[in-house]
């Protein structure tokens, strides 16, 4: 994606939600945060803090309980099941960060921490995506079983396909993330060099447009106070 071509505006208008995505959870909407300017790099103090509050308040929240019990991630868990996913092996992303609380949230670099920590605070799926990397729209689709996504197994490359049917975010070259917000692909994933980037948010039924719109302001005030002088665009898709 050119940067000096790129109208993050016209960029956000672009991005769709297939009908067949809508016909299995009516209820879906997606928050879209594009930020331009921003600061990559390992993590640091700002990020750590994150991190540490959102263990804390899950923790405080979850205690030794089932995460999976909460409504938000059990309407993911069925919204998992309505595309023949099987979430107790494919967990919505944001109830796998919760599992991982009592043993301490993974440090990965400030970026991704920093969406992670939103993730955990907020109980909502949330994922980022370098748009340095991303051709084309961003289009959340039933898959046709023929795109590509490209992985990691073993520690080397590979390339997947996902199942015909299986909800995925995609651009033009391929499925930039299965299973609705299961696994990101290696290719368009937030690095030391990223410094263009776009998040998605998740949101069900059980988190009301009123809580959707507390997590993406608080992500972006965590990306402008990591990254002074960063540009910011959102958009909401769905639900419309």
């Amino acid at each position: 994606m050119d940067y000096m071509t790129f109208d993050a505006a016209a960029w956000l208008e672009s991005a769709t939600i297939d009908p067949a995505v809508l016909a299995l959870r009516p209820d879906y909407r997606a928050l879209l945060i594009t930020a331009e300017g921003l600061l990559p790099g390992p993590s640091d103090e700002l990020s750590e803090r994150l991190l540490a509050d959102a263990e804390s308040a899950a923790r405080e929240r979850f205690g030794d309980g089932p995460v999976e019990e909460h409504p938000h991630l059990a309407a993911w868990r069925e919204a998992f099941r309505a595309f023949g996913a099987k979430p107790q092996r494919t967990r919505p992303s944001a109830e796998a960060l919760l599992r991982r609380v009592p043993a301490g949230l993974p440090r990965v670099d400030r970026l991704t921490d920093i969406y992670n920590a939103i993730s955990v605070g907020h109980v909502i799926p949330l994922g980022g995506e370098d748009l340095d990397h991303y051709v084309g729209a961003a289009r959340l689709v039933r898959a046709e079983g023929d795109e590509t996504f490209e992985t990691t197994a073993g520690g080397e490359p590979v390339v997947e396909h996902p199942a015909p049917g299986e909800v995925v975010w995609r651009d033009d070259t391929g499925a930039t993330c299965r299973r609705w917000n299961w696994r990101q692909c290696t290719r368009t994933r937030l690095t030391h060099d990223t410094t263009r980037a776009m998040f998605v948010l998740d949101a069900l039924g059980p988190m009301d447009d009123t809580a959707l719109k507390a997590a993406g302001d608080q992500l972006m005030e965590a990306l402008m106070a990591s990254s002074p002088g960063v540009t910011i665009a959102s958009r909401v898709l769905g639900a419309e």
